[in-house]
């Protein structure tokens, strides 16, 4: 009688264990099986990028992020009413994906060895470089060395300006220039229409973004310094989803739809967009 009872009661405890594996917070195990069960899936991108990521009055998405995603979802299974997009920041996009209040992340998110760790990155579906966005009229900007002694908007919460200052780039060069504090590009670019500064500098998309919404006034350079492989970022250790992505990031590439995309939210910007695939970073 002993004996039964304790069997019984490993029995219970196996269906328990069971019961919450399979609930998982939820959620299926991966967002392949996601997309495939419940034909839905929660896509985080920017909503403060013209260009890339930017929501608009009327509550919707768009830009080049936002086409990439939809893409994605599409050959995934999932339709665009299926799509639920969440604004994510770059403060937030790693605990998003921990948390599993996002299934996908694709919203100008670098792959880089320092986010590795903490997430597994589809990808690169574009490569970026830094650049700077000066005034239309400014011819003096056309290479990294021409920067010194100019004054560099200096955004709250970004990096960008280590590459320039403390030669943090690709070519490990440092360059004397003047910071100017600022909260935010919206409010650098309004020092670099007032001759406040003289550069504005982070990813060039996000750059030609600007430069396409301010019409004439600015432009990018087309003086690039690093290289900035956007990625998919996706929970740490779903690998099978990741592979599947890449595979599809593959045939965006292929079938031309990238291209399209790129000249969709990018011509007239200044912006040399890239016209290869980038190489696959592999999935870990």
């Amino acid at each position: 009688m002993q004996i039964r009872r304790i069997g019984v009661a490993l029995i219970a405890a196996g269906a328990m264990v069971a019961g919450l594996a399979a609930c998982g917070g939820g959620g299926p195990t991966s967002v392949l099986q996601k997309a495939k069960d419940e034909k839905k899936l929660v896509i985080g991108v920017k909503y403060d990028q013209p260009g890339l990521g930017l929501k608009k009055p009327d509550g919707t998405v768009e830009g080049f992020d936002v086409d990439v995603a939809k893409y994605i979802a599409g050959k995934l299974g999932v339709p665009e009413s299926g799509i639920e997009f969440k604004e994510a920041r770059s403060a937030n996009r790693e605990s998003f994906l921990k948390q599993g209040q996002v299934d996908l992340v694709i919203a100008t998110y670098s792959i880089t060895d320092a986010r590795k760790p903490q997430v597994t990155f589809a990808g690169p579906y574009y490569l970026a470089h830094q650049d700077s966005l000066i005034r239309t009229d400014d011819t003096s900007i056309t290479s990294l060395e021409t920067l010194k002694g100019k004054k560099v908007c200096q955004v709250s919460g970004s990096n960008s300006w280590k590459n320039i200052a403390e030669g943090t780039n690709k070519m490990n060069q440092k360059v004397d220039v003047t910071l100017v504090p600022a909260g935010g590009y919206d409010e650098c670019i309004q020092k670099l229409k007032t001759n406040a500064v003289d550069v504005v500098t982070t990813d060039d998309t996000i750059l030609a973004g600007f430069a396409k919404r301010e019409g004439n006034s600015v432009k990018v350079a087309g003086a690039p310094f690093t290289d900035e492989k956007y990625g998919i970022g996706i929970k740490k250790g779903d690998i099978e989803s990741c592979n599947e992505i890449n595979k599809i990031v593959a045939g965006m590439w292929s079938d031309g739809t990238a291209a399209k995309l790129l000249d969709k939210h990018f011509a007239g910007t200044g912006l040399k967009v890239e016209t290869t695939a980038p190489q696959p970073a592999g999935c870990s």
